[in-house]
């Protein structure tokens, strides 16, 4: 298995997989999704949407085997938060 190396910051990461989300790919997949994790390449704006972090990266890097993934809770502000509240936006 080949090791992935990260080409970005993670500054760069973000802003470059939130601008793709809210440029398109949101309108594409937020209804009907939410909670499920979108896996972004952000080279190439290819996605992947899955139950679970693990599934949705997975199958980016079956379509797209040098990924630079970025990823997010569909209609969440994180993929994960701690504490009981929710950081979904109202």
């Amino acid at each position: 298995m080949a090791v992935r190396q990260r080409r970005y910051s993670k500054e760069e990461l973000a802003r470059r997989g939130q601008e793709l989300y809210e440029s398109g790919i949101r309108q594409q997949i937020e209804a009907g999704n939410d909670g499920k994790i979108v896996a972004i390449d952000i080279e190439t704006g290819d996605f992947e949407v899955d139950e679970t972090l693990m599934g949705a990266t997975d199958r980016l890097f079956e379509r797209q085997p040098d990924a630079q993934p970025w990823t997010l809770r569909i209609g969440h502000s994180a993929v994960y938060h701690f504490g009981a509240r929710s950081l979904k936006k109202d």
